[in-house]
């Protein structure tokens, strides 16, 4: 295929609005697919996209189009619509040159569209505004038009107006994209380079890195290395998805594919790595910017047996996922295992899920935190992800915790319910404004710590399901808060201490207690239970002692004998009291972390 007929382009979009119906489509009109063979959702072909119809992981598919008896190759990188998965649709992007901004007929601009129209002018692509389902009753074709005109500058003439589930004008989009998005540049005749954008393991092939070749071609068994980790090997095979793998001799300039390098070692091949033929002298590609985790949980298989399986699970997810970030931690009560870093709850749960389910591990996991920073009374700046790292009141000067800006987009009857949700979450409204006569866009500067406590829940509850959001980290600012432990029976529990705010510590505290109370099997004698700010006890519960009566073998005689059987039980429990421990199953962890 010559380089002047590829077209390289993603499909952007905020969840549900029908971006997946439209590449299922595109891949029907192009014949990809055989129609007998399609399904809804093709390239979300993972079980939890189906379940959850949402897409996790960005796919690349080929597909050939011919207008006037001349042949186009276009490369379609399909991407998730949820905020969670935000680097997934940056990688996107930076391997294409347009992409085709999908809106929801009957739902207008929500709060992913604004953030992928500004990732798509960051990486200077071409965009192409599409209105998608015209074909339903309550489509407000001509009010959407003009929020994408005045939120985005679009001219009128230029919005497209489909039905991706009836097909209508979905021909017309595609003679759009070979018109308007511009071939590849790179370089015939220059030095072989790739850009790693995507990677996964195959139990065969080894690492199989998807790549867009920039320039030069590349061939099955050239000498290759990776730039960054300097790792250097044979290409065992290559080609392209259409959407399974087939396979080529050759990828050329401008095209994607996929190389499969035979490495066994996971880590060598990173998304955002240069690919380049063996001595050869090249610059190496601008890669990706390391992405920063918002949200910190620890993992832990329930049979600690399984820590090497989920060590390997961790090492293979992240290959394919290099926004999960993951550290070895320990404790006493759940034994071996990670502290991992996520950009936010559906991407904890997702990632949680797939390791449960694709390497057959039971895990249990911890409530979500997120990263403080301590300045000390010294001037250091240290940043902690968990309580234990939290240091001596003493020793600390201020405590700061992560913002972020938090865009909110709600039809207009809802206004109220959501600014007291923000104001009841410690929001701050930076601005207000109406993007059309039924929906209002809010800017708020809230807390992380606020929103991974089921603030989106809350959201779609005061919505009624309709308000959307998109947030990104701001700053971090001072905060009032304690490290709370939790005492039973005077022996700290560190699994179940906290970093909460001053002014709700006594309130969360009891909470836990109540919980311990009611899952904590009674002792021979009272166990008292204690939440404390450093020596200041807050809160406590008390678990009465297991009642037995002793004088029940007892069928008469004089009163001093029940009178003795009833004092020596007196002493033995104070001894109890005293030198007893009492030791907390865990399932009792599961079933407070899981609450």
């Amino acid at each position: 295929m010559e380089q002047k007929n590829i077209r390289n382009f993603s499909i952007i979009a905020h969840i549900d609005h029908g971006k997946s119906t439209l590449a299922d489509r595109l891949l029907e009109i192009t014949e990809t697919i055989d129609k007998r063979h399609l399904v809804n959702q093709t390239l979300d072909s993972m079980e939890l996209e189906r379940e959850k119809g949402i897409t996790i992981k960005l796919k690349a598919v080929r597909m050939v189009y011919a207008i006037e008896k001349e042949e186009y190759q276009l490369n379609l990188i399909d991407t998730p619509g949820h905020v969670d998965f935000s680097y997934e649709v940056s990688r996107s992007l930076v391997a294409g040159e347009g992409a085709i901004l999908v809106v929801d007929a009957t739902q207008g601009i929500q709060a992913q569209t604004i953030a992928n129209v500004y990732k798509a002018v960051e990486a200077n692509l071409t965009i192409i505004p599409v209105i998608n389902k015209i074909d339903l009753p309550n489509a407000e074709v001509t009010r959407t038009a003009k929020e994408i005109c005045l939120t985005f500058g679009f001219l009128e003439k230029d919005i497209l107006e489909v039905s991706a589930k009836t097909g209508e004008n979905v021909k017309v989009l595609l003679k759009e994209i070979i018109k308007k998005i511009p071939h590849p540049k790179g370089s015939k005749e220059g030095s072989s380079r790739a850009l790693v954008f995507d990677s996964h393991y195959d139990e065969h092939l080894g690492v199989i890195a998807t790549v867009k070749v920039v320039d030069g071609m590349f061939e099955k068994n050239d000498k290759i290395e990776f730039f960054a980790s300097k790792e250097a090997c044979n290409i065992e095979q290559l080609g392209f998805y259409v959407p399974q793998k087939k396979e080529t001799e050759i990828l050329k300039t401008g095209e994607v594919g996929y190389i499969a390098t035979g490495l066994k070692d996971i880590r060598s091949a990173r998304v955002g790595d240069t690919i380049f033929k063996q001595k050869a002298k090249i610059k190496s590609l601008p890669g990706y910017k390391e992405v920063k985790p918002f949200v910190f949980v620890s993992i832990y298989p329930i049979d600690n047996d399984k820590y090497p399986q989920l060590r390997e699970a961790l090492e293979k997810l992240s290959l394919s996922d290099s926004a999960l970030k993951y550290e070895p931690e320990s404790n006493k009560a759940l034994g071996f295992g990670f502290r991992c870093g996520f950009l936010g709850l559906l991407h904890a749960d997702i990632v949680q899920e797939r390791l449960e389910r694709e390497y057959n591990l039971n895990l249990i996991s911890t409530t979500p935190t997120v990263q403080y920073k301590i300045i000390t009374t010294k001037g250091d700046e240290n940043f902690i992800n968990t309580p234990s790292e939290f240091p001596n009141r003493s020793s600390i000067k201020t405590i700061e915790e992560p913002w972020i800006k938090l865009n909110i987009f709600t039809p207009t009857k809802y206004v109220g319910n959501v600014i007291s949700l923000c104001e009841d979450r410690r929001g701050i409204l930076v601005k207000m404004e109406y993007p059309s006569e039924k929906t209002v866009r809010f800017e708020y500067e809230l807390p992380l710590s606020e929103l991974i406590l089921n603030f989106y829940d809350d959201l779609k509850s005061v919505s009624s399901g309709f308000a959307s959001l998109d947030y990104e980290f701001s700053d971090y600012k001072k905060v009032e808060a304690v490290k709370v432990d939790v005492f039973v029976h005077e022996s700290i529990v560190d699994p179940l201490s906290m970093i909460v705010l001053k002014n709700k510590a006594e309130k969360q505290g009891r909470e836990v207690l109540k919980k311990l109370k009611e899952i904590i099997p009674k002792q021979q004698f009272k166990v008292a239970l204690q939440a404390a700010i450093g020596g200041k006890i807050i809160a406590r519960e008390n678990i009465p002692a297991f009642r037995k009566d002793v004088t029940a073998k007892l069928y008469g005689g004089h009163r001093e004998r029940k009178d003795k059987l009833l004092d020596n039980q007196r002493k033995n429990k104070k001894r109890l009291k005293k030198f007893g421990k009492v030791g907390i199953p865990q399932e009792a962890f599961r079933q407070i972390l899981k609450n």
